[in-house]
């Protein structure tokens, strides 16, 4: 007959919490099921009624199916049964049960079942206000304290009455019931942080991604609640390259000094806290002068190679730090160089769609965070957690058991609040970094357009949008700094806890004799010593995190594919005469929509042939596709008879010279900028480029001569210095083909006639494909070909459409009905100019897609 017993064993209290070496049973096995079962019947059933009173079901397509979910389930429902069987094992082998016994079966079960029931409810519905992804506070915090809750059954490991002497057959079992508990409660938690079987992002962003048709999130807008750690061994296998200087021995021989200087400071903060101890207890037991000098002597050498508390400014590490400098500047080097070549070989089509401010602190934060996450990783993180466990290994082989469980207790506790409160934290710190790029970008996009926000006295405008995105900025920093807050207070919180807890230890040890005074000041030595990194250490997870968040954007830039790529067996282009062919050539910037259809067409050797045609027809395109911006969807383009995409893009692009509508120039003085077209020309060529450009005379007129500067994008120049400057790179480079997209569309007539006869020598004798808008400009052409939807609707010579009466011959009569006296006079002028390209082949803007 099994008889219930009173709440707890003979000769002990519930309120009675700590005998014989440890807590008591009845103690422990009340109040683990008081709290779980508070924090699950109380927070857990509010949180279920929240959840199925003011939630939405989840559509199924959004739930991922995993494996690690049922397994979660699989765990809830096991912990909940073993309760009970725990329970009716105790009622079969004891003749009178206690009542914690019943207790803690009850409640346990019942936690569980709670527990059990959030999950369900939370792969199934979800409250849309909730911006976060992954489990609710609740259930992480339920999981938290159950696994916390079993490590506190190690501070009872002296303690006869609970199962560690395993002297017993009940003690066997009731240790085959605590490890499963542990195991399944630790596996709970750890799984729990990653949040299997619940969409990867916010609910509310998945359903608008779905309604937009899933379009393609700026740079840098990543899932705000997505993970820092997500895709951690991708982002380590591109970060590898830079981890190791290969190729450079004196870096690597730095590398190696710099991993050996860190061992020896392990060593050296092992041996620190020791000798003080000698010191300490030399001196109060009247040791020999000559043996405390020479142990003084050790320490401070010690503490001079350890430097102030933990080694931040001793000796070895300023020698360290001082060696690694190399090291992160050819890290630093390496990333920046390996981005900007790659952002170079991206198409013409990404390169349109970017917005500058934001690659740019993109590429500031990327490369930063990967200086600081290589540093704290290999000289901060690895160091601590290797402190703390020489710490737990030589208090419990030197000390006892009871100095490194409250290590390691504290050490747990410490390293799962600061994951959890970071982890939480993480998506203001993302938001941030996206409000930080919109505020740069509109900055940029700002001045780069300042006189049109001159034109419509817009200053106002602007700088209330600048105002209003600092203050979303701020907001969001706000919130940043509010959680770190929090985090901090929480982590000094537990810090402050294990000290105390360690110190009485270490005092009631040495007060009842089992310690010297030495021994306490050891402890309070090293603790301090190791709490010190420790305390850093959630800043080195999240400078870490921040990092891996920071470098988001980078990695995007490094993800992004050249659309137009050498083939693998590319060679240079053979160039022999520069004759061109377009054959059957459709091509669509965006698909769906062609902009060139079947487009053939054949340029001599020699020959001037002339685009024109209504903007938005496709001139520009043919343009773009044959100096390989792109590459066409169906048909070939040679040059030569070879195929451009067949022969290597800096090969083909180096015969070719192009002078276009807008010329964009780079902010330095005019000698650089017409150099741009052959690097390594002497100051003698580029006088001649410029004298062959009619530009000469004008550059000398100005009072720093070729060192006059222009001003970011060619500003401080006018519209026909800026051409003739372009003409004069032009004619540096002597390309065999001239493409001239719409030089002089947007210039007076006057300065188009000036900058016609410098571009008449530069196409003289060579292959010359033009767009034009002016008809005038380019009666003179061997061919036009008149472009219309895509499609060369006529060809012929300018007689000969003229006699035909159709596209051109109407474009020609009503540019001649539009134009004044002054332009008709001009285009008799450019009739009787023996060159047979007279005005410049050029491009509107109309005609570019």
């Amino acid at each position: 007959m099994v008889e219930l017993r009173s709440y707890c064993e003979p000769g002990v209290s519930v309120q009675r919490a700590w005998t014989d070496g440890g807590f008591t049973p009845c103690f422990f096995f009340t109040l683990v099921p008081a709290v779980l079962g508070t924090l699950a019947v109380l927070l857990g059933a509010l949180h279920y009624v929240c959840y199925t009173r003011y939630g939405t079901n989840i559509e199924p397509r959004f739930v991922p199916r995993s494996r690690l979910y049922k397994l979660q389930l699989a765990l809830s429902v096991l912990l909940g049964l073993q309760a009970l069987v725990w329970m009716i094992f105790r009622v079969v082998w004891d003749t009178a049960v206690p009542g914690y016994v019943v207790l803690f079966g009850c409640l346990y079960a019942l936690g569980w079942a709670w527990a059990t029931a959030l999950l369900r409810v939370e792969r199934k519905r979800v409250l849309v206000m909730d911006r976060t992804r992954g489990h609710s506070a609740v259930l992480l915090l339920y999981w938290t304290a159950a696994f916390v809750a079993e490590n506190l059954a190690f501070v009872s490991w002296e303690s006869p009455r609970w199962w560690w002497g395993f002297e017993k057959p009940e003690q066997l079992v009731e240790f085959a019931f605590w490890l499963f508990r542990y195991i399944c409660s630790g596996m709970l938690f750890f799984i729990g942080l990653k949040a299997p079987g619940l969409p990867r992002k916010p609910y509310t962003l998945l359903i608008n991604e779905d309604v937009e048709g899933g379009g393609q999130p700026l740079l840098g807008d990543a899932a705000q609640n997505q993970s820092a750690w997500r895709d951690f061994g991708r982002k380590v296998r591109l970060l590898l390259p830079y981890m190791w200087p290969s190729g450079n021995v004196f870096l690597q021989f730095l590398v190696l000094l710099c991993l050996g200087l860190l061992g020896t400071e392990r060593v050296v903060n092992v041996f620190v806290p020791m000798y003080y101890r000698n010191i300490v207890n030399e001196l109060t037991v009247g040791s020999p002068w000559k043996t405390l000098a020479t142990t003084v002597c050790i320490y401070v050498l010690l503490k001079f190679l350890q430097g102030g508390g933990a080694g931040s400014s001793g000796f070895i590490s300023n020698a360290r730090t001082f060696l690694w400098i190399r090291v992160q500047q050819y890290t630093s080097r390496v990333v920046q160089v390996r981005l900007f070549a790659h952002l170079h070989s991206l198409s013409l089509r990404w390169h349109l769609q970017r917005r500058t401010g934001e690659v740019l602190r993109s590429i500031d934060r990327g490369t930063s965070s990967i200086d600081s996450l290589l540093s704290y990783v290999v000289f901060s993180i690895f160091p601590t957690i290797a402190d703390i466990i020489i710490a737990i290994i030589y208090f419990i082989s030197n000390f006892n058991a009871w100095f490194g469980l409250i290590v390691f207790v504290c050490m747990a506790l410490y390293l799962t609040l600061t994951i959890i409160i970071t982890e939480w934290r993480t998506k203001y710190r993302r938001e941030m970094n996206t409000q930080d790029n919109n505020t740069k970008a509109k900055a940029v996009d700002s001045l780069l357009n300042f006189e049109t926000v001159k034109y419509y006295n817009a200053e106002d405008y602007e700088v209330g949008r600048f105002e209003e995105a600092i203050l979303k900025y701020q907001s969001l920093e706000w919130l940043t700094n509010a959680s770190l807050a929090l985090l901090n207070q929480t982590q000094n919180l537990i810090i402050g806890s294990g000290l105390l807890a360690g110190s009485l230890l270490c005092a009631y040890f040495v007060s009842g004799g089992k310690f010297q005074v030495g021994d306490y000041v050891l402890f309070g030595t090293y603790i301090i010593q190791l709490y010190t990194p420790l305390n850093w250490f959630g800043t080195y997870y999240r400078v870490i995190q921040k990092s891996f968040i920071d470098m988001e954007s980078m990695f995007k830039l490094f993800e992004e594919e050249e659309e137009v790529k050498d083939a693998v067996n590319a060679g240079p282009l053979l160039y022999k005469q520069g004759k061109i062919e377009f054959e059957n050539i459709s091509f669509s910037y965006v698909e769906g929509k062609e902009i060139l259809k079947d487009v053939s067409f054949t340029v001599l050797p020699g020959q001037t042939v002339a685009l024109v045609g209504q903007s938005g027809s496709g001139k520009s395109t043919i343009i773009r596709l044959l100096f390989r911006f792109y590459d066409v969807q169906r048909g070939c383009i040679r040059i030569d008879g070879q195929d451009v995409t067949k022969v290597k893009q800096a090969s083909l692009r180096s015969h070719i010279g192009v002078v276009p509508q807008d010329t964009v120039l780079f902010n330095d003085n005019i000698r650089e900028n017409i150099r741009y077209g052959r690097i390594a020309a002497s100051d003698q060529e580029v006088e001649d480029a410029a004298v062959a450009a009619d530009i000469h005379d004008k550059i000398l007129s100005f009072s720093d001569g070729y060192g006059t500067q222009v001003g970011e994008r060619g500003l401080k120049l006018s519209g026909g210095e800026k051409q003739r400057v372009a003409i004069a790179r032009t004619i540096l480079k002597a390309p065999q083909i001239i493409l001239l997209d719409e030089a002089t569309s947007a210039l007076d007539t006057q300065t188009e006639r000036n900058i016609q006869a410098s571009l008449a020598k530069v196409c003289a004798n060579r292959t010359t494909v033009v767009v034009a808008h002016r008809l005038s400009t380019i009666v003179g052409a061997d061919q036009i070909l008149v472009v219309r939807d895509g499609q060369i609707a006529e060809r012929g010579s300018h007689e000969e459409l003229l006699a035909k009466g159709g596209l051109y011959a109407d474009m020609w009569l009503k540019q001649q009905q539009a134009s004044d006296s002054d332009s008709a006079s001009d285009s008799e002028t450019k009739d009787r100019c023996p060159e047979k390209l007279q005005p410049p082949p050029s491009t509107a803007a109309h005609g570019h897609h």
